[in-house]
């Protein structure tokens, strides 16, 4: 049966999810920066909306050169832990989308690879409609979008889920890989950097097509017997690696608003034991353990924090999540006078279950 792989890549990560939260954001241009030492005057873009990105604002550059292009944009600071936390999530969305655990792998904070293969029995059509549906739920419950590829391997997959941005989906057969690939320039193939795009140029090589129809034995001679081959079947739409979780590693996490801005306590930690039974759900059925929880707050001014402890030694336990999570909550509500908007838990540091059963494996 032929392989049908999906990329999921989410769209303008950091600057979307600050939209979500800031509706007054929506129509204008906004910039995310990792800024330096130096404070707003010093440091990088880290993403920017379309807004933002018809100025001339790109990932990585500085961020008061991004400034001079569009002084009317909005400039906000990377929050990364609340990224993190809207990244599990999603995660665990197209986690539950794959053919199996072992069929999913999260390659950075906002994108991963499915295989479908026996989910839709290699039929494109069924393919298709999974990947409508795993933008439809990732919409409608984490409020942002995604952009979906899906092809034969991975190369295709990841090369055609940049085709149609924002928000957009397509499909790739087999037997249309090779004229998707050809017209392409070359710099566009998924795994060529500068360095190499400048090397394919001085050798007269300025598109995919014509990669391909290069002389392997040269390809080899200037890069290499490895990187070589990989030009020349990358060129040819041939990509067989697997997918494949990378590690355990990773983290498990929920958040979710409150009915409205508020510092009760009943609705707060109400809300908080709901996330901490999905968040548990989804150990068990993915058999880890964890060694860290993490708690996070956005306020109503917008304003995220985040405590976090670290375990003696991992577990897959309710109550010590559930101590852990309450104490850390009561410390916010003690600690600040502010209403909260938002609340999340997530569980780091996963440890795959081996050896000895626990109470929820009988």
């Amino acid at each position: 049966m032929e392989r049908v792989i999906i990329h999921v890549d989410m769209d303008y990560f950091y600057a979307a999810i600050e939209e979500r939260e800031d509706p007054s954001l929506k129509g204008k241009a906004v910039v995310v920066c990792m800024y330096s030492n130096r404070g707003e005057s010093g440091g990088a873009v880290s993403t920017s909306n379309y807004i933002a990105r018809e100025a001339g604002i790109r990932s990585a550059m500085p961020c008061k050169l991004a400034r001079s292009k569009d002084p009317d944009a909005v400039f906000l600071p990377v929050r990364k832990p609340f990224y993190e936390d809207v990244s599990a999530n999603v995660m665990e969305i197209l986690r539950s989308n794959a053919d199996s655990e072992e069929a999913f792998e999260k390659i950075s904070i906002d994108e991963a690879f499915l295989d479908i293969t026996e989910s839709c029995k290699g039929d494109y059509e069924t393919a298709k409609e999974i990947g409508l549906r795993i933008k439809e739920e990732v919409k409608e419950k984490e409020r942002i979008t995604c952009s979906v590829g899906i092809g034969p391997n991975k190369l295709i997959a990841k090369m055609a889920s940049s085709f149609r941005k924002p928000d957009g989906i397509t499909v790739i057969g087999p037997e249309d890989a090779e004229g998707f690939l050809k017209p392409m320039p070359v710099k566009k193939l998924w795994g060529i950097g500068k360095v190499t795009e400048d090397k394919l140029s001085e050798m007269g090589i300025s598109t995919v097509e014509e990669l391909a129809a290069f002389d392997v034995m040269e390809l080899i001679s200037t890069f290499g017997k490895n990187k070589g081959m990989w030009l020349k079947q990358a060129a040819s739409g041939i990509d067989d690696s697997p997918v494949k979780e990378r590690t355990a590693t990773d983290q498990i996490g929920r958040m979710a608003s409150l009915k409205h801005d508020s510092r009760n306590e009943n609705m707060i930690f109400s809300l908080l034991e709901e996330l901490m039974d999905d968040v548990m759900e989804k150990v068990r059925t993915r058999k880890v353990s964890f060694r860290s929880v993490t708690v996070t707050v956005i306020f109503s001014n917008f304003k995220t924090s985040t405590k976090s402890r670290t375990l003696n030694h991992a577990v897959n336990d309710r109550d010590i999540l559930s101590q852990n999570a309450r104490e850390m909550m009561s410390q916010f509500l003690e600690e600040s006078e502010i209403n909260f908007r938002r609340i999340g838990v997530r569980v780091d540091n996963l440890h795959e279950n081996t050896g000895q059963k626990s109470l929820f494996d009988f």
